[in-house]
């Protein structure tokens, strides 16, 4: 039974920092990338970050990059969402995900990851 849970989120001010984390249990965790996504209410969740399953590539939506850090530590079967110069635009649930092995790396779409962490909620106040 693969499960993911997502912790680190709050309310923070324009232009803090949070870090999201996901820990996974179930499956090999070290075979599979990564994404995470993030839906506000309203209006449809949609792609933040992607890592692949070796920490080698990454892919950001453009909103982010330059703010946003995705990374992972597979001996602890962690994935990470460092999020800096925080928007109020970036309002919504958090998601982390896990792509299906047969998806391609750094895949934007949402079809093409299978397990789902419950979110967690970040705030960010202007």
């Amino acid at each position: 039974q693969v499960q993911l849970v997502e912790s680190g989120g709050g309310l923070v001010q324009a232009g803090g920092s949070l870090r999201l984390s996901c820990a996974a249990s179930g499956g090999t965790f070290s075979n599979y990338h990564m994404g995470w996504f993030r839906q506000a209410p309203g209006r449809e969740r949609e792609f933040v970050a992607a890592i692949s399953y070796d920490g080698y590539y990454t892919a950001y939506t453009d909103s982010v990059k330059g703010r946003f850090t995705i990374s992972r530590d597979n001996a602890k079967n962690l994935v990470y969402l460092q999020m800096n110069s925080l928007k109020p635009e970036d309002t919504a649930a958090y998601y982390c995900a896990r792509s299906r092995l047969s998806s391609a790396i750094g895949s934007r779409n949402a079809a093409a990851y299978d397990y789902w962490g419950q979110g967690t909620q970040v705030t960010v106040s202007s």
